[in-house]
């Protein structure tokens, strides 16, 4: 992170979603960095936290690294081809993954694999500049990430839990939802999301 801040040419603006750069990009300057750790450290966890069921945060995560490796190829940028390579080298090993990951599950992710990987995304987002942007992409992750927040928050604060269990996956499946049905509507709306991400490049 401080080597891009200061040893590239590294733009600290922040883009947003259908907002077009020229109409509001804030340079935020040195607090990029802290910015940007955020990012990184948020999305490692709230991929971590989403893997619970069977193929559950592989396939969002396939799906993620397709965007950005759209979003890198579509940038222009110096280092778009080599981001292209690495988002189709997640994509092809996640597929991989998944063929033993899918239900019921012969291998596992674990901590291992889901930190990196989330942070593996977190880092595309920082590096394709899409910040902003991978919070819709990456819709799912925040959802399950600010599901255990909210639950944590509720029950520290008035002893009451929002949800039946954090984080969000298991709350479906104790109100009755199959394991399959989670995991497959979840892959669903993390196709949306990332539908609605690539939407942003038209609108900026």
């Amino acid at each position: 992170m401080l080597y891009l801040f200061w040893a590239t040419p590294y733009s600290t603006e922040l883009t947003f979603p259908f907002v077009k750069p020229a109409l509001f990009a804030p340079d935020i300057g040195w607090l990029y960095i802290p910015f940007a750790l955020l990012v990184l450290v948020a999305t490692s966890n709230a991929l971590n936290l989403t893997d619970g069921l069977d193929g559950l945060a592989i396939v969002p995560t396939v799906i993620s690294g397709s965007v950005f490796g759209i979003l890198a190829y579509a940038s222009g940028a110096t280092l778009s081809a080599e981001l292209a390579i690495l988002c189709g080298a997640l994509c092809g090993s996640g597929l991989g993954f998944l063929w033993y990951n899918a239900h019921p599950a012969e291998m596992f992710m674990g901590d291992v694999g889901s930190l990196s990987l989330g942070g593996a995304l977190g880092a595309l987002a920082i590096v394709t500049k899409n910040e902003i942007v991978s919070a819709v992409i990456h819709g799912v992750f925040v959802a399950e990430a600010m599901s255990v927040i909210l639950q944590v928050g509720s029950y520290k604060l008035r002893k009451k839990r929002i949800f039946r269990m954090a984080p969000l996956h298991h709350h479906f499946e104790l109100a009755g939802w199959p394991e399959p049905k989670v995991i497959v509507r979840f892959w669903i709306v993390s196709v949306l999301l990332a539908l609605a991400g690539l939407a942003t490049l038209k609108l900026r």
